[in-house]
C-alpha cells in the first residue's frame, strides 16, 4: 500500500484550485498538509492558506513555515537564485 504525500505545489492554476486540493487531503484524514512554492508563486501559497483559515477552517493552524532559495541553472548556463517557501497548515 502507497502512502499519498500530503504535498501541495504551487503553480499557474487559479488558488481555487489549491484550496480545495487542501481541504481534500484533510478531508481524506490528513493530519498535516504541506504547501510548497517558488518565485511568483509564494503569495499565491500564502493567500490559499490565509483563504482557508478565513472561510473554510477558522481553527486552521500554521504549524511551520519556512524560507530559502534554490539555485536553478538556465539554459545558456547562468545560475537563477529562486526564493521558496514551505508552509505546513494543521486543521486544529
Amino acid at each position: 500500500m502507497s502512502t499519498k504525500p500530503n504535498l501541495v505545489i504551487m503553480g499557474n492554476k487559479p488558488i481555487m484550485n489549491y484550496v480545495v486540493a487542501c481541504l481534500t487531503l484533510f478531508n481524506e484524514g490528513a493530519e498535516t498538509v504541506k504547501i510548497r512554492a517558488r518565485g511568483k508563486h509564494i503569495n499565491k501559497a500564502v493567500d490559499t492558506v490565509g483563504l482557508l483559515r478565513r472561510v473554510f477552517l477558522p481553527g486552521l493552524r500554521v504549524v511551520h513555515a519556512d524560507t530559502g532559495t534554490d539555485i536553478l541553472i538556465r539554459t545558456d548556463g547562468n545560475q537563477a537564485h529562486v526564493s521558496t517557501i514551505e508552509i505546513v497548515i494543521s486543521p486544529n
